[in-house]
């Protein structure tokens, strides 16, 4: 309880645009970090996935990175839509490791 109490006295202290940026933090980790994502072991081998469907995150980066364009992706994921990608883009952004990990094991196996 020591580090709860450490916390309600910093908070005190934060002004107001601190405060909501500790609750965004706060509420993505409560999440899963990231709306739209969802990591799972019993779908893709726990590869961060787009919720509803069971597209990789990694999938979508190697794609784009070959050269797809967000039209063409769309077009050929019908179950995707532009706000999946913006989803997708900003996990790969935030954990850029993990998807040329996801990458490279793909191209391995």
């Amino acid at each position: 309880m020591t580090a709860l109490r450490d916390i309600e006295s910093k908070l005190a202290s934060l002004t107001r645009a601190e405060k909501a940026q500790v609750l965004k933090w706060v509420a993505q980790d409560l999440e899963g970090a990231f709306s739209g994502i969802d990591k799972t072991h019993a779908m893709a081998g726990g590869d961060a996935c787009i919720v509803r469907t069971r597209i990789p995150v990694w999938l979508l980066v190697q794609a784009r990175q070959l050269g797809a364009s967000e039209a063409s992706l769309l077009e050929n994921y019908p179950s995707l839509r532009a706000e999946d990608l913006t989803n997708a883009w900003a996990y790969a952004r935030t954990y850029p490791a993990e998807i040329a990990q996801a990458i490279q094991a793909n191209e391995d196996a």
